[in-house]
């Protein structure tokens, strides 16, 4: 049987959302060890650096998660 758009168990858009968010939130954790590591050699420049950093991957992973919920509810934006 051959798959089509409405018989895959995810959509190739879903997938991309939820590859997006995945790479996002493992984003997020490595941001720990770097805070860490600047933290370590006191590099309060870089410790501000990888915090703002880590925010705006926070603030994306929010926005990928909000369009995700809306694609699997109506299968489109």
């Amino acid at each position: 049987m051959v798959a089509t758009e409405n018989s895959k168990a995810v959509r190739d858009l879903e997938y991309d959302l939820l590859a997006l968010l995945k790479n996002k939130c493992e984003a997020v954790q490595i941001y720990n060890t770097y805070i860490q590591d600047a933290q370590n050699t006191d590099s309060d420049a870089c410790v501000e650096l990888f915090k703002k950093l880590q925010e705006q991957e926070l603030n994306q992973a929010s926005e990928v998660r909000q369009h995700l919920q809306e694609v699997m509810q109506k299968g489109k934006m």
